[in-house]
């Protein structure tokens, strides 16, 4: 089967042919069809993940595709069943072998190409926002990065959920994207004094910023008593200092939010969560946002483009052909 592999930390995908994989007990393989890029693929690549993968291995942390072969012990779902899954690695590929457990079977009105991003994206802004910080109907929320893969859904979660969403992004256009996921205001993340334009407009009850850095400062000094940080992600390269005095006197809480680690302690929960998140999709509550697919060739230019921050919401790579 053919794959992207990494040779070692920091080096460019290669296009390799490998053998396809063999199911063990409790596993199933699948023929991947569509695979959808995080700002963590580039992470894993340089070695700067969390979730260390020792080279050389396969990128790709979410993806759909069509139930191939049923390892022993496992009862289903049944070849062909059309799915979607995540894995710490491997999704770049024309199959890939994962516990049974990691399969979610996809709504037949659910393409491959929307269901290869939706999981990550998703699971991690519901998750965040009703688990973690509990956010409110009525409160206000503001999200960094907002028109973005996470930062997008973290917007239409909120407004979903009752709250007053402010939302930060880089230039106008990106700032529309934001604007029709719901955002009641938006503010350009290069406008000067953050700090005071969210004060501004009443304050935060509750910050989700994938950004780092200043963005990160200034929401926390715009936060309202009893305010809740979400920390999600450091896409500035900046990881934030958060100092305790301004935690003590307005009873903030700053929390950091994994969904990775939420799919190894608590799947349950995860399972849960994915199961509201394609009820609300089937209900039209939510309208996942595919910026760009692109075909298997193509993944090094995908990567390309998440580094260079020119897309809105999700790229995806289509692994087989249409």
């Amino acid at each position: 089967m053919l794959a992207w592999q990494i040779a070692d930390h920091g080096a460019a995908p290669a296009q390799v042919d490998i053998p396809a994989p063999t199911p063990a007990k409790g596993e199933i393989v699948l023929r991947v069809e569509a695979v959808g890029l995080n700002f963590a693929d580039m992470l894993a690549i340089q070695g700067k993940y969390q979730v260390r993968q020792t080279p050389p291995f396969i990128p790709g942390m979410e993806l759909s595709g069509v139930v191939d072969t049923l390892g022993p012990g496992v009862g289903g779902p049944a070849p062909g069943t059309r799915v979607l899954a995540t894995c710490a690695a491997g999704a770049l590929a024309q199959r890939v072998c994962l516990p049974a457990h990691r399969l979610t079977p996809l709504p037949d009105a659910m393409g491959f190409e929307e269901a290869a991003g939706f999981p990550i994206a998703y699971g991690t802004s519901h998750l965040a926002l009703i688990h973690t910080a509990r956010l409110q109907p009525g409160e206000t929320l503001f999200v960094t990065g907002a028109a973005g893969g996470v930062g997008l859904t973290a917007v239409e979660i909120g407004k979903l959920l009752g709250a007053r969403v402010i939302a930060s992004a880089r230039g106008a256009a990106r700032m529309e994207v934001a604007r029709a996921a719901g955002a009641d205001a938006v503010i350009d993340s290069d406008a000067p004094d953050l700090k005071e334009a969210l004060r501004a407009q009443g304050g935060v009850d509750v910050v989700y910023d994938v950004v780092g850095g200043p963005a990160f400062d200034a929401a926390l000094r715009a936060c309202k008593p009893d305010g809740r940080l979400l920390a999600i992600g450091f896409a500035s390269g900046e990881v934030p200092q958060v100092p305790a005095n301004l935690l003590l006197v307005k009873n903030l809480t700053v929390s950091g939010f994994w969904y990775g680690g939420y799919e190894s302690h608590a799947p349950q929960l995860v399972a849960d969560s994915m199961a509201q998140l394609l009820r609300w999709r089937a209900e039209g509550r939510i309208r996942p946002h595919v910026s760009q697919v692109l075909p298997f060739d193509a993944f090094p230019e995908g990567l390309a483009l998440l580094r260079d921050r020119k897309t809105t919401g999700k790229v995806v790579i289509r692994v087989q052909d249409p």
